[in-house]
């Protein structure tokens, strides 16, 4: 599933505006704009948004998933787990602390 921000970064690696994005996938640019104000995950119709994911992918740019494996080569941005280590297993871990004076 796309989210919002993975569709913002899309279009910032390419340099271009949704008005562009719009053009390629041959959607409208109220559509992109929708799009990318949506909660969670992109919302919208499907062929609209397989559209999208077409123009995204024509271009060279690889959408990976959540604890995907990229499988190809080149430049890219993902975003890392925002969970602080010590607390993606679930168990919180004591952190030392500094004496004060």
């Amino acid at each position: 599933m796309l989210t919002p921000p993975q569709l913002r970064a899309a279009r910032a690696l390419l340099g271009i505006d949704q008005r562009r994005l719009a053009e390629w996938a041959g959607v409208s640019l109220p559509t992109i704009q929708r799009m990318e104000a949506s909660d969670g995950y992109v919302r919208g119709v499907v062929e609209s948004l397989t559209r999208v994911v077409a123009a995204l992918e024509r271009e060279g740019i690889e959408l990976i998933r959540e604890n995907e494996i990229s499988a190809g080569g080149g430049r890219g941005v993902r975003l890392r787990d925002p969970t602080p280590p010590a607390l993606r297993d679930g168990s919180p871990r004591e952190v030392a602390e500094a004496p004060v004076d």
